[in-house]
């Protein structure tokens, strides 16, 4: 078990783990909505400029410094309509739904916080507000992230069991998390198929990959195209990994945005995919928390050396 600060371009290899997962699935499926709306950065909340990220807003059409009214609607599509959409077909199919919030975003949609809390939706902590963690001292991203656990709480009900920066951590995030306790992993990573551990000072810390690949990102940063493409995409992912999955199971995630996957055109393509995987027999679709859980059962740490 590394560091968690050091590279590893070996990972498990030709010996890969067994990962057993329940019912002897051949590949475990975790779907992510990210919850960003209304944490974004925004001059009325004192940022430098709105936030146009991850939106179909055209980047300089309105001047820097200037209120982009266009990229804050659609950051509010995301919280109006996208959310409900996209949790009533998970919640219509049964599906576990990994909800990966920012805790002001809850905070200014009661409604939201109040059916997560209602709901048996995973939680994972996305920060306070929609921010890049990288560019963070220590001091403040300790700061941070005791007040986003603490607001999660707060409007759940129940405290976040993971974590996920934006984009990239820090080089302190990992430390401040088990620093801080409570939470079963992180997904600041997207370095392989299944959980991996690393060593944190003298502690072992788990790892859940997440995905840029199987995410929706491709779709609001035209790197894909259409909500075909999208589902081209991750129907391939599935088709891969559960051939591959005969032999050795492994763990696809899907991540989604209320905004982008919320918006009609490229909803079809979510739904769309959850028919072709009920086509297939031996998943399992699960919360990152339940994978966690079960890989600390089934493939619990090695004593440090």
């Amino acid at each position: 078990m590394k560091a968690h600060h050091e590279r590893d371009f070996i990972g498990y290899g030709r010996t890969p783990p067994a990962a057993r997962w329940p019912n002897d699935a051949r590949l475990a499926i975790v779907i992510v909505l990210n919850v960003e709306e209304g944490a974004e950065p925004s001059i009325p909340d004192g940022d430098a400029a709105t936030e146009t990220a991850l939106t179909d807003a055209v980047p300089g059409e309105v001047p820097a410094g200037t209120r982009d009214f266009v990229a804050e609607s659609l950051f509010e599509y995301g919280s109006r309509v996208g959310f409900w959409r996209i949790t009533d077909l998970m919640t219509e199919r049964g599906i576990p739904l990994t909800v990966n919030a920012c805790a002001q975003a809850l905070g200014r949609n009661p409604a939201i916080a109040d059916a997560i809390r209602d709901s048996s939706f995973d939680l994972c902590c996305h920060g306070d507000r929609f921010i890049r963690h990288a560019q963070l001292g220590r001091d403040e991203e300790r700061q941070i992230i005791a007040r986003a656990v603490a607001g999660i709480e707060r409007t759940t009900g129940r405290p976040p069991l993971g974590w996920q920066s934006r984009y990239s951590p820090s080089r302190n995030t990992r430390a401040l998390l088990v620093e801080h306790g409570g939470f079963l992993y992180d997904s600041d990573d997207y370095a392989d198929d299944w959980p991996y551990w690393v060593k944190v000072g003298d502690r072992p810390h788990l790892i859940i990959p997440h995905s840029f690949t199987n995410n929706d990102n491709r779709l609001a940063t035209a790197k894909l195209g259409t909500a075909n493409d999208f589902y081209d995409h991750l129907a391939a992912t599935l088709r891969v990994l559960y051939a591959e999955g005969a032999r050795h199971p492994r763990m696809m995630t899907i991540s989604l945005h209320s905004r982008i996957s919320g918006q009609p055109a490229r909803f079809e393509a979510v739904a769309r995919f959850l028919d072709f995987a009920a086509r297939h027999e031996g998943l399992w679709f699960a919360g990152r928390s339940e994978i966690a859980r079960h890989w600390i059962s089934r493939h619990p740490a090695e004593p440090s050396r």
